[in-house]
């Protein structure tokens, strides 16, 4: 056994205390060990802009099928959107959109509503201050329908191109900013590519807004790299879904408020197919006087007898 230590020799031997204390550790976080120092620079308020538009997309019930795939194209093509169920169209239907839109953390929505299993009515609204739009939607063809070579990748961002004479008043200035916020994704979402390979154009023609889709197809080399100057052989092909907006009022607020803005040469189709009606009945109605007539000209006239008449028959 060792010899044992006497009890001024382990006095001696314990070290002087220091009352200085271990350093700080650094914060653990999921990317690493994170300084005070970046801990510093981070809490500095930073004048950076981030985008965080969410668009709420909708639709209302009894829709029909070729309507209920245009909107499932939209949700394809807008990643920064959220899918919902079905509302039900009633008098109260904007609180409840608004109610729903603010429950989804989104500050736009996409509402389609369809009537009478034919008329297309699509909602464009900015939530909760607005301002809203109401459009009707014409020559509906869904990527379905189209089939179309054209093809990109899904949650890629889009350039948006604008005809230029949405410059040329003020209610066409008010929607392509609209449109510019909710078709515009956002730089940096988690669910979307960093890749411009699609582009969406909207243009004027007869004071309808047309939608188009188009995939950029850039020539690649062997090397699977863009050579020097084929960028002026870049094409578009059509990816779809295209479809034709009619604008029919713009609201100040959120499904409502004040008219900003009435379309002075909208129709309703009601309306069109009530003269198209009306024309088919007036076109019945001319048969019928013409038959009439025809029969009070035969009674008016009679004919002379014919002399010929009982020669065959038999005596």
């Amino acid at each position: 056994m060792g010899r044992k230590r006497k009890h001024s020799e382990t006095v001696a031997a314990a070290p002087a205390k220091q009352n200085d204390s271990a350093p700080e550790r650094p914060k653990r976080t999921l990317l690493g060990w994170k300084d005070k120092n970046e801990d510093a620079e981070d809490s500095k308020p930073t004048s950076v802009f981030r985008n965080k538009e969410k668009v709420l997309v909708t639709c209302s019930r009894r829709i029909s099928f070729r309507y209920r795939h245009l909107m499932l194209n939209m949700v394809s093509l807008l990643p920064h959107c959220k899918k919902d169920s079905k509302v039900e169209a009633k008098s109260s239907r904007g609180a409840t959109l608004n109610e729903l839109i603010e429950l989804k953390g989104s500050s736009s929505c996409l509402f389609f509503e369809c009537r009478k299993h034919k008329d297309l009515y699509m909602w464009m609204v900015k939530s909760p201050g607005g301002p809203s739009v109401k459009f009707l939607v014409n020559a509906v063809h869904t990527m379905e329908e189209l089939k179309l070579t054209g093809n990109h990748l899904k949650g890629s961002r889009p350039l948006l191109t604008f005809s230029s004479n949405f410059e040329k008043d003020a209610h066409w200035k008010l929607l392509k900013e609209m449109l510019t916020q909710i078709f515009g994704i956002p730089e940096g979402h988690r669910k979307s590519k960093p890749y411009h390979d699609h582009v969406f154009v909207f243009s004027i023609v007869d004071d309808h807004i047309w939608f188009r889709n188009y995939q950029i197809s850039v020539p690649h080399n062997e090397s699977d790299k863009i050579a020097r100057g084929d960028l002026d052989k870049m094409t578009l092909i059509e990816v779809g879904p295209r479809f034709c907006l009619n604008p029919i009022k713009i609201f100040g607020g959120s499904f409502g408020g004040p008219t900003l803005y009435e379309n002075p040469f909208y129709v309703s189709p009601n309306q069109i197919r009530a003269l198209e009606k009306r024309n088919k009945a007036g076109k019945f109605a001319k048969k019928i006087k013409a038959k009439t007539r025809r029969k009070m000209h035969e009674l008016s006239n009679p004919l002379e007898p014919d002399e010929f008449t009982d020669m065959w028959k038999d005596e």
